[in-house]
């Protein structure tokens, strides 16, 4: 996979940014794609800065994928810098929680643009160059709560339960050009989201966790670089699931 051009889409964050640090061995070049005007992405260039710290030389761009304009342009810089895409992992997402019946309208759309259309968005701009070439990995972060429903998250539910029907449409349809597209529905992950949450809340989440313990970012990475790899070749259309037994 040396030599490979390497998209995240919300790669500057907690999880995100492992996942660059993964591909980075099997590729020339990875690119984190962040959120116009969000926190992480205002700080690219420290971002960027710390992981040459560490030893990696990587790229951001402002990239808002809810919007196919926006992606199909920023892709092409990409591509026109750096080379053909060969390995997509769509990470970016949002919340917006409420219960059903206190949900606004724009609520709903934004969720579904940012995880569900930006999904779309992406892959549609780069799977004609991979099928063309006969090769490319496709990785989609979904989430236990696509799988299993979460009482507030009917949005978010429906985004990532809907990027994995996606992914096996696509698998399908790339199978026999050398494109692999799979679903990892990670669970609940340390980072600053689930830390930042009351310690009371997250003592009720783990103790719905048999493992017994929030599970890492690099747990997460090193499914998705497998994926990713050579040796990931004959897995498509799965949906692999990381969430310590919460949803079994």
């Amino acid at each position: 996979m040396a030599g490979k051009v390497a998209i995240v889409s919300g790669g500057t964050g907690a999880i995100g940014t492992e996942i660059c640090r993964h591909l980075a061995p099997l590729s020339s070049c990875v690119v984190a794609l962040c959120r116009p005007k969000a926190p992480d992405c205002n700080n690219s260039s420290e971002w960027v800065a710390e992981r040459k710290k560490e030893g990696y030389t990587m790229a951001v761009m402002e990239c808002d994928v809810s919007d196919f304009e926006n992606t199909a342009s920023v892709l092409e810089s990409i591509e026109d810098q750096y080379g053909p895409v060969d390995i997509l992992v769509n990470a970016a997402g949002i919340t917006r929680d409420a219960t059903l019946r206190k949900m606004a309208p724009e609520d709903w759309q934004t969720v579904l643009r940012t995880n569900l259309d930006g999904v779309f968005n992406t892959t549609r701009c780069v799977i004609g160059g991979m099928m063309d070439r006969g090769h490319g990995r496709i990785i989609n972060i979904s989430s236990v709560n696509g799988q299993k429903g979460q009482f507030g998250q009917a949005n978010y539910a429906a985004s990532k339960a809907g990027m994995h029907g996606f992914t096996m449409a696509v698998a399908r349809e790339a199978a026999r050009k050398g494109v692999t597209v799979n679903t990892v529905s990670p669970g609940y992950i340390e980072s600053p989201m689930i830390m930042a949450v009351p310690e009371e809340h997250r003592k009720k989440i783990l103790a719905e966790i048999p493992v017994g313990r929030f599970g890492n970012p690099s747990e997460v990475a090193s499914l998705v670089a497998y994926l990713a790899s050579d040796r990931g070749g004959f897995i498509t259309g799965a949906d692999i699931s990381i969430n310590g037994g919460q949803y079994i």
